[in-house]
């Protein structure tokens, strides 16, 4: 059986994949694949790894029903027509729980790099403009005992509150779907309206799934209602914030500043404003990047697909509604 994977993944997914006696066929051209080169490479696949942005739609998803399973190489799948993919039959896994630690690390990042304009000054040392002291000048906020807002509170928020409790004793608001008891009991969490989370938090971390609920949630009207010294995070999706809205909010000090590892679109054109504030820092999409992490990925993603080959239930599937009712007995590997 023949995998098709839309990257150049790490060793340790590929060897678990080669060991499973699979043929494996990878693209290795720095660009990313056109819908129609997708289809091609998959017409002969009986899987798909999917590493990246690839749009994986109702019209791919025709054009190859024959897949017997779909894994991403990340934890987000709004790239995925979850609805036409379980109508085909095709079981869609992910990576959840393996790039916690990676990106609340770089949401803490973020939020200190922002609070200090890190990355500001640093580039003011590059240009040659460190040269005279100002006891007034470049001044940034102090995190210590400011209020930390948790929009999402899944295991990547709750990640990020406790590295944000144990370093700056921050109080913690969160919103979320549901209460997350866990957070509650342990770091002391109060789960709150959407617009207190707002008024309230002094900063605001994003750890949400990007969907057609929370696409443009944090927009014009919602950071009219934060602090002025205020500072925004992001290291979930872009789709969850308005770019051309946050740019305002920034220019008119209705927030103090912004951390993003997510932006909207992706990625960011060089000359973007955002890139040029003294308030903000901007990374390029690198939650998950330590080779920790992405050996993580690539395991679980090769785990997904060699289970699904199997005719198993994937570890980690997105789609478990794509069993209901489905005699057992796919062929196996």
């Amino acid at each position: 059986m023949k995998v098709f994977i839309t990257r150049v993944i790490p060793q340790a997914g590929l060897r678990l994949l080669e060991e499973a006696g699979l043929t494996i066929e990878q693209w290795t051209k720095k660009r990313n694949l056109t819908p129609a080169e997708l289809v091609d490479h998959c017409r002969d696949a009986d899987a798909l790894l999917s590493a990246g942005s690839s749009k994986i739609d109702a019209g791919f998803l025709a054009a190859v029903p024959h897949l017997k399973v779909i894994a991403l190489h990340a934890v987000g799948y709004d790239n995925v027509d979850i609805t036409a993919a379980t109508a085909h039959g095709i079981p869609i896994g992910n990576t959840p729980g393996v790039l916690t630690d990676a990106t609340a690390d770089t949401a803490f990042l973020l939020m200190l790099a922002t609070s200090r304009k890190a990355f500001y000054l640093h580039k003011k040392i590059l240009r040659g403009d460190w040269n005279f002291f100002e006891p007034t000048a470049n001044l940034g906020l102090s995190l210590e005992g400011k209020t930390l807002g948790i929009f999402g509170m899944g295991s990547i928020g709750q990640a990020m509150a406790r590295r944000s409790k144990a370093a700056y004793n921050m109080p913690i608001l969160y919103h979320n779907r549901k209460p997350c008891t866990t957070a509650e009991k342990e770091l002391g969490a109060r789960y709150v309206s959407f617009e207190t989370l707002l008024r309230e938090s002094d900063v605001l971390s994003v750890h949400a799934p990007l969907t057609a609920d929370t696409q443009d949630k944090f927009n014009a009207a919602a950071f009219a209602q934060m602090k002025p010294n205020a500072i925004f995070v992001n290291t979930a999706r872009g789709g969850l914030h308005n770019e051309p809205d946050l740019i305002s909010a920034l220019l008119n000090h209705q927030i103090w500043g912004a951390g993003l590892d997510v932006t909207n679109p992706e990625p960011m054109h060089p000359d973007n404003v955002l890139l040029q504030m003294p308030n903000v820092c901007v990374l390029p999409h690198i939650g998950s990047a330590t080779v920790e992490t992405r050996d993580a990925m690539a395991i679980l993603a090769a785990r997904n697909i060699i289970a699904g080959l199997k005719g198993e239930r994937l570890p980690a599937v997105v789609n478990p509604q794509v069993y209901e009712g489905k005699p057992a007995g796919r062929p196996a590997l």
